[in-house]
């Protein structure tokens, strides 16, 4: 790949020097690291779906499907597995890799919902694609479990710093969130997590969430960047738009600290511009989230034919899957 040295060792001091710098030697410098392990050209097009619609139990501030809040988002039940696999099939069709499904539970229970999750897993692993979940909190066992489905990865973000996580969510510890990325470590699932910008947290927050996930003893292979999707009726709806050039800073920062990971530019597009988001891709974002309904997760995302349009302006291409999972099978 390249002989970009991969470190987990990070101080907080040498990501504030690395985060703070002028934006454009910021960028100069994590367009390097990019093109040092990853092809430039090439962008992991990934597809969410939510297979279990709200009614969570939880209080995260900025998400629509907290029962709690009064979104006016539908609830709906689990999906049947033959709907998820077409629309997986439909998802390969237009060009993406990874498919990823999402379910609106605090915690995954070993019941029949989980049996349903399980043949969702091998059934989009059949026709081809890296198959992806984000169910919540999951134990060791249930970990294995995903993994002899066929599950390659998990998602599970830090969302923020520890020290500023308890400002957004009490319905969990910043320290659960760490146990479950160790137990999909464990069970040889590759790890996908990262944050959300915008929450009303500080640029040392920032800096913090970055310095865990960087230092972890293996760095996820993928790492979301997200800017908060302001919702109507969660306790976050009336936050300001999060500036795009703080998407950048923090996507360039993180490619730095984490050369070889998936970086992806995830909530917020459907906010940015296609020069804003060109930007990204120069910073060193390489996979973004699609959606044949237009939505990520309940909240917008960009139509499909307008990222077509956009990877033809900037000369970019769909990552293909052989490509993605070498990338991924990089230790980091």
């Amino acid at each position: 790949m390249s002989n970009t040295t991969i470190r987990n060792d990070w101080s907080i001091q040498e990501i504030e020097n690395i985060y703070h710098q002028p934006l454009l030697e910021l960028v100069y410098q994590a367009a390097t690291v990019h093109r040092e392990c990853h092809k430039a050209s090439e962008v992991q097009v990934c597809t969410l779906l939510s297979v279990k619609t709200g009614g969570c139990p939880e209080d995260c501030s900025y998400c629509g499907q907290a029962a709690r809040y009064h979104t006016g988002i539908t609830v709906k039940a689990l999906m049947d597995k033959d709907d998820v696999v077409a629309i997986a099939q439909r998802a390969k069709d237009a060009g993406s890799s990874r498919f990823c499904m999402a379910a609106a539970w605090r915690e995954v229970r070993d019941n029949r919902d989980f049996d349903k999750i399980i043949e969702m897993v091998k059934g989009v692993n059949e026709i081809g694609l890296e198959v992806c979940c984000t169910l919540g909190m999951i134990n060791e066992a249930q970990a294995e479990r995903l993994q002899e489905a066929g599950l390659y990865a998990y998602n599970h973000n830090l969302d923020s710093s520890k020290e500023y996580y308890q400002e957004i969510i009490s319905t969990r510890t910043y320290d659960d969130r760490l146990a479950t990325l160790n137990n999909v470590r464990k069970a040889g699932i590759s790890v996908c997590s990262g944050g959300i910008i915008g929450l009303g947290e500080t640029h040392e927050d920032r800096i913090r969430m970055l310095h865990t996930l960087s230092n972890l003893e293996q760095h996820p292979e993928s790492v979301p960047v997200n800017a908060l999707a302001r919702v109507k009726g969660t306790p976050l709806a009336d936050l300001p738009k999060v500036d795009s050039w703080e998407m950048v800073r923090m996507i360039a920062t993180a490619r730095i600290l984490m050369p070889k990971a998936m970086v992806r530019l995830s909530a917020g597009r459907a906010e940015m511009t296609t020069e804003e988001q060109s930007w990204c891709f120069m910073a060193g974002a390489n996979s973004i989230f699609t959606s044949e309904s237009e939505e990520m997760l309940v909240t917008p995302n960009p139509k499909l034919d307008d990222d077509r349009k956009m990877f033809e302006l900037l000369g970019l291409k769909p990552m293909q899957k052989d490509r993605a999972a070498a990338c991924s099978a990089v230790k980091v």
